[in-house]
């Protein structure tokens, strides 16, 4: 397995675990930080013993965004802000996947398991995530607007889905920093645990997941793709075919055969 210097990566019971692990900058993440993130999915998806990732912060913080004066800082002194950047704005019609957005389509169950703060990006990672669980401790804002920037693909495309327009514009164009409960409350999350019982909620969450049937899964999740940026009828045009090639798996069988049986199926991948 690849050597990382920003994050931990751990296989366990099919679980694969990225920890962001800049404690000292409460995991702000650099270019670098965000690389070897995207090398570790990488080396996940290439891993069938890998069934679901979970993304999670070392120390007192999930991940408190970009590394101010690693990126923002850098892009200044690199750029130039000069009169035409409202012209060019306002002629920008198409945006390219970069950084993580990959998290959106990537084709294993994702958990973010919120430490803490998790603001800027490190809010957009948790909400790019398909679950997330959140200690009570957490806090949770997509502060972008604070520096004269944009959320990334999680607060202007996810955050919307999980609690409605209404309330995805007060936060993105107040910046706001909500805690866990709020969070909550509005579905930004799906749970919160006491700080103490994260990993273990975690880690609970994670195992229901990979104990199930992982072809399913990722067909089950290209299909939530779909039903987001897709017509009506490629949604069920891909159901249909989905299905069909789901009745004659392997996994399929074994589902049906451990029903029958009464015992926990063992499911392969097949």
């Amino acid at each position: 397995m690849t050597t990382y210097e920003d994050i931990i990566v751990n296989v366990e019971d099919h679980v694969g675990t990225i920890t962001i692990n800049r404690p000292q900058s409460m995991n702000a993440g650099t270019i670098q930080t965000w690389g070897e993130i995207n090398r570790a999915l990488d080396e996940f998806e290439a891993n069938d013993d890998v069934r679901v990732v979970v993304l999670t912060g070392a120390g007192r913080a999930f991940c408190a965004g970009d590394d101010v004066k690693e990126i923002f800082v850098r892009k200044q002194e690199e750029g130039d802000a000069g009169s035409d950047i409202r012209r060019e704005a306002e002629a920008l019609r198409s945006h390219e996947p970069v950084g993580l957005d990959r998290i959106l389509t990537y084709p294993k169950p994702t958990i973010a398991s919120v430490n803490g703060v998790a603001v800027g990006y490190g809010c957009d990672i948790a909400l790019m995530c398909d679950l997330r669980v959140a200690g009570e401790s957490a806090r949770m804002g997509e502060v972008f607007i604070r520096r004269g920037l944009i959320p990334e693909s999680g607060g202007l495309l996810v955050l919307p889905m999980l609690v409605g327009w209404e309330k995805a514009h007060e936060l993105v164009y107040t910046g706001d920093i909500i805690d866990a409960r709020e969070a909550e409350r509005i579905g930004m999350v799906g749970r919160v645990v006491p700080d103490d019982d994260l990993p273990a909620a975690t880690a609970e969450l994670a195992g229901r997941v990979a104990a199930q049937a992982p072809l399913a899964q990722r067909m089950a999740k290209e299909g939530f793709r779909i039903a987001r940026e897709g017509t009506l009828q490629q949604f069920f045009d891909y159901q249909r075919k989905a299905q069909e090639l789901m009745f004659r798996s392997a996994d399929h069988r074994e589902g049906v055969q451990s029903f029958i049986e009464k015992r926990p199926a063992e499911f392969t991948g097949r």
